[in-house]
């Protein structure tokens, strides 16, 4: 199982992390709190958590090609959310 994770700077991690699981909770089996949410998507598990500086993200799926897409819609919702600051998402995969 392909994972990808990636630590985004942001002093709103929190902010960001409620955001995308409230988003989410309607279509998806969602848990989170403040500092930690997970989220089960069709193409992938997204795993979060959130400290002072940065937003911290595992992401889990069947094979590459989910991933990468996983990848890009965590990233998408997570860049529309933060509109007023430029993140950065350096995906790195993991063994």
């Amino acid at each position: 199982m392909p994972i990808s994770r990636a630590d985004v700077a942001t002093e709103h991690a929190s902010r960001y992390l409620q955001q995308l699981c409230k988003h989410w909770s309607h279509k998806f089996p969602v848990e989170f709190d403040p500092q930690h949410g997970a989220i089960q998507l069709s193409i992938g598990r997204t795993v979060m958590d959130a400290d002072d500086k940065a937003l911290h993200i595992a992401l889990n799926a069947d094979d590459a090609a989910s991933l990468e897409r996983l990848e890009s819609v965590v990233a998408d919702h997570i860049k529309r959310f933060a509109f007023r600051e430029e993140l950065t998402f350096d995906w790195q995969k993991a063994a």
